[in-house]
C-alpha cells in the first residue's frame, strides 16, 4: 500500500482512505455483514485511514467500526473521528456544539463506543458559529496532552479558519469535499493549507456516487438517502452531471480503465498532501477503487480528463440550501 502523510505533523496514512458514513446512515439501508466483509478487506490490503464520525447513525458507526478492528492490530488503524452535529431520535439534524465541556463529553463517549484509548484525529464536523474555534481547538489540544486524541483535524472550514485553528495547535488535515465536480478549495483554502503545512483528507472524490460510472437516470433511492435532496441528483442537474460522466466514460475506456479509477486517480494527482477517502459500502466497490492506486495519469490524461468535466461544470450546488449555510469553508 502506498502512504502518504497528513501535513507536516500528521500521521502516515494510507494513500486512499475508507469513509465509513455509508456504512451507518444517508445512503438508505446497508449490510452490516457486508460493510464488516468490507472494512476487513480494506484492512489486509493496507488500508489504515478509517473515517467515522460519532453522528452516522448515533453511535452506530463507531459500534461498527469498533467490532471490524476486534482480533486486528489497533496500531496499525488510523481512527478519524467527527463530533459535533446534533442529531434528534428520528435522524434530523438540531444543531452543532463546539463548546470544550462537549467536546470532552463527545470524546468520552466514541472511546467508550471504539473500544481504544485514544483517537488518532479528532475534528468538529462543523464549525459551531456560537462557539470560537480557538476554544475548540484548545478542548481537543487538552485531549492530546492527556493522550485521549493523538491529532487534530478540521472539516469544511475555510481559510481564515484555518489560520486560527492552527495558531492555537498544528492541524493535521483539513477533511473537505474535494472532486472533478467540487474544486472551490483551489481558489482559497488548499492554498492556505499548504502554506500552513495542513493535510487534506479529500471526500467525496466520486462525489457520492454521480461519479462512479454506476449511476443511472433512473435509479431510485430508497428512503432515508440523502442525495434524494441534493440538487445535483434531481431534475436537469442530474442528466447534465451524468452527460459530465459520459465524457469521462471515454477518457477511462480509453485508458482501459474503470470511470471511478479516473475520477479517484485525479484526486489522487492533486499532490502528496490530499488524501481521498472512497466510501465503498461493498468489497467490489473498495477493489475498484484500489485499482485507481495503479493507475499512471500523465500530463496529457490529466488534460483530457479537465476537458471530459472542467471546472465548474457540475450542475446544482453539492448540498442543498439548508445545508450550505453551515459551511464556513463556503462563506466568504
Amino acid at each position: 500500500m502506498k502512504t502518504r502523510q497528513l501535513g507536516t505533523t500528521g500521521p502516515e496514512v494510507s494513500a486512499l482512505g475508507l469513509g465509513l458514513m455509508g456504512m451507518s446512515d444517508l445512503y438508505g439501508p446497508a449490510d452490516e455483514a457486508e460493510s464488516l466483509a468490507t472494512i476487513h478487506a480494506a484492512l489486509e490490503a493496507g488500508v489504515t485511514l478509517l473515517d467515522t464520525g460519532d453522528f452516522y447513525g448515533m453511535g452506530h458507526n463507531e459500534l461498527l467500526l469498533r467490532d471490524a478492528l476486534r482480533g486486528h492490530d489497533r496500531q496499525r488503524a488510523v481512527i478519524s473521528v467527527k463530533f459535533g452535529a446534533l442529531r434528534d431520535p428520528d435522524g434530523g439534524w438540531i444543531g452543532v456544539d463546539g463548546r470544550p465541556a462537549a467536546v470532552k463529553n463527545f470524546v468520552a463517549y466514541s472511546l467508550r463506543r471504539l473500544g481504544t484509548d485514544h483517537i488518532d484525529i479528532y475534528r468538529p464536523a462543523r464549525l459551531d458559529p456560537t462557539v470560537p474555534i480557538e476554544d475548540t481547538v484548545g478542548a481537543i489540544a487538552e485531549l492530546v496532552q492527556a493522550g485521549h486524541v493523538r491529532h487534530i483535524g478540521l472539516s469544511e472550514v475555510g481559510a481564515e479558519t484555518l489560520r486560527r485553528a492552527n495558531a492555537v495547535h498544528p492541524i493535521a488535515d483539513l477533511q473537505i469535499e474535494y472532486s472533478l465536480l467540487s474544486r472551490g478549495i483551489e481558489d482559497e483554502i488548499l492554498p492556505v493549507a499548504r502554506e500552513l503545512g495542513i493535510g487534506v483528507t479529500a471526500y467525496g472524490v466520486l462525489s457520492r456516487g454521480l461519479l462512479s460510472g454506476h449511476w443511472t437516470p433512473d435509479r431510485a433511492m430508497a428512503q432515508g438517502d440523502f442525495r434524494s435532496i441534493s440538487p445535483r441528483f434531481n431534475g436537469a442537474n442530474l442528466d447534465a452531471n451524468l452527460a459530465l460522466v459520459e465524457a469521462l466514460r471515454t477518457v477511462a475506456d480509453a485508458k482501459g480503465v474503470s470511470v471511478a479509477q479516473v475520477a479517484i486517480g485525479w484526486a489522487l494527482s492533486r499532490g502528496s498532501d490530499v488524501v481521498p477517502l472512497v466510501g465503498a459500502r461493498r468489497r467490489d466497490r473498495l477493489t475498484e477503487a484500489l485499482g485507481a492506486l495503479d493507475l499512471d495519469l500523465g500530463r496529457e490524461d490529466l488534460a483530457m480528463i479537465e476537458r471530459a468535466v472542467p471546472r465548474d461544470a457540475a450542475a446544482g450546488d453539492r448540498y442543498d440550501e439548508n445545508q450550505l449555510a453551515h459551511l464556513d469553508s463556503e462563506r466568504g
